[in-house]
């Protein structure tokens, strides 16, 4: 985010982008909630780099600004990362909304990011290892399946793995949605 008003930091200077498209976009993604709590609304300032402003709220900010310019191809870059699971949860949403009707290739640690896209990528020491949908490469029980299991073990997966075992697994995944 740069300095500017928060409908700048969505508009990024197309004036095709009027204000009820920056509103719209901002109440798709649930920025609006807390833009609607900012003294001047979509006119507050942001500073440089989004100070002042959770990772969160900045999150928001950015996916408003995706979904305003309606962008064939969207590439997020760790878009659940650095956020508490409250947020995260919020962000999620966006990160559905945002990706809706459009290719998007995402690169995720975290995989409730990447799992309801068509395909994943799953990548190890920068080389391909496996590829599927969540629920194939979970069915596979390999890196991906190690990776979700260090993620929601308690929840859904019978026999952990050690902790000993999950401190040398180093994942990337890449997904296709």
């Amino acid at each position: 985010l740069f300095s500017g008003s928060i409908a700048d930091n969505i508009r990024l200077g197309n004036k095709a982008i009027d204000d009820e498209k920056i509103v719209w976009a901002s109440r798709e993604v649930h920025a609006d909630e807390f833009v609607q709590k900012l003294p001047e609304t979509y006119n507050s300032l942001v500073k440089e780099r989004g100070a002042g402003l959770s990772v969160g709220q900045k999150q928001l900010i950015s996916f408003a600004r995706a979904l305003a310019f309606d962008p064939k191809i969207l590439v997020l870059d760790e878009a659940t990362s650095s956020i508490d699971t409250e947020t995260e949860q919020l962000i999620q949403r966006a990160v559905d909304r945002v990706m809706q009707a459009r290719t998007s290739l995402v690169v995720a640690h975290r995989l409730s990011t990447v799992q309801k896209c068509d395909r994943i990528l799953v990548f190890h020491h920068g080389e391909l290892r496996e590829a599927g949908t969540h629920n194939e490469l979970l069915a596979q029980r390999g890196l991906y399946w190690r990776l979700y299991q260090l993620q929601y073990a308690e929840d859904e997966l019978e026999n952990p793995i050690t902790t000993a075992q999950n401190q040398n697994l180093n994942l990337e995944s890449g997904a296709v949605g």
